[in-house]
């Protein structure tokens, strides 16, 4: 019989802000695995829910996806200003870090979630706040990481790993297990960056390669959810 999927879009609080949220969840009478979803730059909540999120539902796990601070339909002061100053991003990426873990406690919180079964998946931007999320959130089971690797370089990238660095989030997982999904010919998350923090993670962890670019295929969405299941089920 295909599991029923329950989807209720609504607005939490996260980090003392009213953030617009989805949840996704398989109709069972038990508690499930939870798992927070966090979407790349300039996307949203219903990106990830839209892909990874209903794989893992039909596979009896729910998911938790909400817009970032600048992104989806969060409604910001100076929104474009923010975007392109390094002060401002600073600031924001704060303010992100608050509210996945607000968003880590809601999700063990839940009636509907099992409280020892938590995992997090992050995509892009995404996959940095949802490593630092897991170092410091040690209710976080397994984490996925898509797309995401060492810090790129840019002009800002040494101030912001005074602020993030996931050479030193990965290593705090401790053993807990990580998955890393890329693409070959990624040229936003050069394949050197996400090698590299592959190489300096922890056992247990598992790198997957795609024949594709910084977007991934369809095929990685299942089997992050797979994967998720093995070590939450």
């Amino acid at each position: 019989m295909k599991t029923k999927i329950l989807r209720r879009t609504d607005i939490i609080e996260l980090g003392g802000a009213g953030v617009p949220s989805l949840l996704l969840r398989p109709d069972l009478e038990s508690r499930v695995p939870g798992v927070l979803l966090l979407h790349g730059y300039s996307s949203s909540k219903e990106v990830l829910s839209n892909t990874m999120g209903v794989a893992l539902a039909v596979r009896g796990i729910a998911s938790l996806s909400f817009d970032l601070p600048l992104h989806g339909s969060r409604d910001e002061d100076m929104f474009e200003e923010a975007r392109t100053n390094p002060l401002g991003l600073m600031k924001h990426w704060k303010s992100a870090l608050v509210e996945a873990r607000d968003a880590i406690g809601w999700l063990a919180a839940h009636e509907a979630i099992h409280p020892l079964r938590i995992g997090i998946a992050g995509y892009s931007l995404g996959s940095y706040i949802a490593l630092q999320t897991a170092a410091r959130e040690k209710r976080i089971k397994s984490t996925v990481v898509a797309a995401g690797g060492d810090l790129p370089e840019t002009p800002w990238t040494s101030m912001v790993r005074m602020v993030t660095n996931p050479l030193t989030s990965v290593k705090s997982l401790k053993g807990r297990p990580l998955l890393m999904l890329h693409g070959i010919n990624d040229r936003t998350i050069k394949r050197e960056r996400a090698q590299a923090l592959f190489d300096v993670a922890l056992e247990p962890k598992t790198l997957k390669w795609y024949e594709s670019g910084h977007v991934l295929p369809p095929a990685s969405a299942d089997d992050a959810a797979a994967w998720l299941v093995e070590q939450l089920a």
